[in-house]
């Protein structure tokens, strides 16, 4: 059996070591995760008792046009239910909208670093990758649009931004859209959205009705804390939707994962005062990194990219023995940081600590 070529040259996602393994490693009974920007304080408790009333029936097949929570959603969206499409976590939708729309012979232009399933699934389908640098952590939009071509099929735009945090504002937005060619969808992906507070963050969502070559992918897994449910969705024009649905899997959403998510998005208290609590402990982890004298960008997220006066990978290490699990920069594509999730005010607490022990090895106190 032959294999894509282009399979042997690209890595299989590795994902980030695990508490149980930290555990092991180190000989640690406790540990704290701050590497895959879950949300601290879980989920509503509403989707706890929904998903118990739920262990039955488990022989029949989910509900694959996922009718029930298209429904709920498009209700609060206030959108058509024809307009939104649902994946195994906004991953999946990536993924669909790459099968759909690349082949050899196009190209997509992106970001970097950035969200690195958009390049890898652009890959696969076989499409040349343009990738555009971040300027201070910022999408450089007007570099983005000198790539695009005749071929060009796909323009990404991670917003917030992952690893970095930062925003595309409303007026690069609006400009950017007016000098996109029309045969060119831009995807908006706002995994994050629900922690953004800035005034001036690109409203993507109001766009929809203006340019029918515009597309945004949500996601469940972080502020609403269903990372383990896995399930996104996608929202776009009618016609869109349309082009993309033959290319998902018929069966893509569990039952949890679909009775989960309306549950969740049912009990939007929980959304406000998780992200409540997220401000003020980014308060903290920003306080702690001034009086460091450490850089970060202006995150407008539940993590923050931190500058070190040393690699990532020295930090990571140093943070593991005392059982706190961070993203090294050097795995993202920026070196000598680290990318937080933004813990509650206790693990905040201690992972400054932790932190401050290893600065002080190499910034000794004056």
């Amino acid at each position: 059996m032959q294999t894509k070529d282009i399979l042997k040259e690209l890595s299989p996602y590795v994902p980030g070591k695990t508490i149980e393994e930290v555990k092991e490693m180190y000989g640690l009974e406790k540990i704290v995760k701050l590497a895959s920007n879950e949300n601290p304080y879980g989920f509503s408790p509403h989707v706890k008792h929904v998903l118990e009333d739920s262990v039955s029936s488990l022989e029949k097949y989910p509900d694959g046009y996922a009718r029930e929570l298209r429904r709920t959603l498009s209700r609060k969206l206030d959108v058509s239910e024809r307009q939104l499409i649902f994946g195994n976590g906004s991953d999946e939708i990536v993924q669909l909208i790459c099968r759909t729309f690349l082949e050899a012979g196009t190209n997509t232009v992106m970001a970097t670093p950035t969200f690195p399933q958009y390049r890898h699934n652009a890959l696969i389908e076989g499409a040349e990758v343009r990738e555009v640098e971040l300027v201070d952590g910022d999408h450089d939009l007007d570099e983005m649009l000198s790539q695009i071509d005749e071929q060009t099929r796909v323009v990404w735009l991670c917003n917030p931004n992952n690893p970095t945090g930062n925003i595309i504002r409303q007026e690069s937005f609006e400009q950017f859209m007016k000098a996109v060619p029309s045969h060119t969808l831009v995807v908006v992906d706002e995994a994050y959205v629900e922690y953004v507070t800035s005034d001036d963050f690109a409203d993507a969502f109001s766009a929809l009705d203006t340019y029918s070559n515009l597309m945004i992918t949500r996601t469940f897994s972080k502020a609403y804390g269903l990372a383990a449910l896995r399930v996104g969705y996608g929202i776009s024009n009618e016609s869109l939707i349309e082009q993309i649905e033959p290319a998902r899997e018929p069966f893509n959403t569990s039952v949890f994962a679909q009775k989960g998510a309306i549950a969740a998005l049912e009990d939007q208290p929980f959304i406000q005062e998780a992200v409540r609590r997220n401000i003020e402990n980014k308060e903290r982890l920003q306080a702690f990194c001034d009086q460091h004298e450490l850089s970060y960008f202006p995150s407008e997220t539940n993590f923050l990219l931190v500058h070190l006066p040393m690699t990532g990978d020295e930090m990571v290490e140093h943070l593991l023995k005392n059982g706190y699990i961070v993203r090294s920069g050097e795995a993202l594509g920026i070196p000598n940081s680290v990318r937080i999730t933004i813990g509650s005010e206790e693990e905040v607490e201690g992972l400054t600590k932790a932190m401050e022990e290893k600065l002080t090895e190499v910034v000794p106190e004056k």
